[in-house]
């Protein structure tokens, strides 16, 4: 018989083990909670980054501002719940980190600070598609900016921009470029 090389045997255990999960915008883990509190910086990596440091946690859950609560709170959790569609929530196991999602033109995670000709409140969602429809029906508008309920208002706020800025990576927006 012959034997299995520890190369082989690696491959064929991380095989089993399948790919990773991965962490989520838009996504909460109801249950299995053993602590919570306030982000001031209201970044969900950073309530990752606490679920890697403490041997217990298995998985962690994060609701924006306003949402859950005033302030972003983060949950750290003793068992890996099922994730269920939440736009309050990001969630993630120990392990994956923040993975927001990717649409093509639209920036999660980001801001285009300057340019402002025109903001508005809107409702809360999880992708910002409101602001980016304004922006496209608008002849002036080259790029948008959709904040988050509780980071600049309680409610949800638009920014309509005539001109591209650089995009600066912040957790409260959701941006893209038009034309």
């Amino acid at each position: 018989m012959r034997r299995c090389r520890p190369c082989c045997a690696w491959s064929v255990a991380l095989l089993l083990l399948g790919p990773p999960a991965a962490a989520q915008v838009g996504f909460d883990r109801p249950g299995g909670d053993y602590t919570s509190f306030a982000i001031r910086s209201a970044d969900p990596a950073q309530c990752a980054a606490r679920c890697e440091r403490d041997p217990r946690c298995r998985a962690w859950g994060f609701s924006y501002p306003v949402t859950e609560s005033a302030n972003a709170i983060c949950w750290l959790k003793s068992r890996v719940p099922r994730r269920v569609a939440a736009p309050c929530c990001a969630s993630g196991v120990r392990g994956a980190g923040v993975i927001e999602p990717r649409s093509g033109a639209i920036e999660f995670g980001f801001d285009r600070f300057g340019g402002d000709y025109r903001q508005f409140d809107t409702g809360a969602e999880p992708t910002g598609k409101s602001c980016q429809l304004a922006c496209e029906a608008e002849p002036a508008c080259r790029a948008w900016t959709y904040v988050r309920p509780g980071y600049v208002h309680a409610s949800a706020v638009c920014f309509l921009k005539n001109r591209v800025t650089r995009p600066v990576r912040k957790p409260c927006c959701i941006s893209g470029v038009v034309r």
